[in-house]
């Protein structure tokens, strides 16, 4: 199964991961966030929904997304682009988008401020 890894890390985290990649060792698709907060403000419920509408579905257009979604084309516009910006999803060909994993995975643990 192709699972990506959502975490929130350092860039110290990220470097360690970074550096067992490059010296062999498998590390498995990983997207990283420096904190909580910006976690959730690109992950949010409706965008969480689209992924798990997307996950292992192949490439779709967006209004395909919008219907496994049930909601309007524009609105999932926004949250399209925004995870397109963000490295989550990608284009494919003819003008299609993609979410090339079958499952999410969030791991990171909150602490005291």
């Amino acid at each position: 199964m192709n699972v990506l890894t959502v975490t929130i890390a350092t860039p110290a985290d990220v470097s360690r991961r970074m550096l067992a990649a490059f010296s062999g060792k498998p590390q498995g698709a990983h997207l990283s966030f420096a904190t909580a907060d910006l976690l959730w403000k690109v992950l949010g419920p409706k965008r969480l929904d689209l992924l798990k509408a997307m996950a292992g579905k192949g490439p779709m257009t967006l209004r395909a997304v919008a219907r496994a979604v049930e909601r309007d084309v524009k609105a999932v516009h926004g949250d399209v682009h925004a995870l397109l910006d963000a490295g989550v999803i990608e284009r494919v060909a003819n003008r299609k988008i993609a979410f090339p994993h079958d499952a999410i995975h969030v791991d990171f643990m909150l602490r005291a401020a």
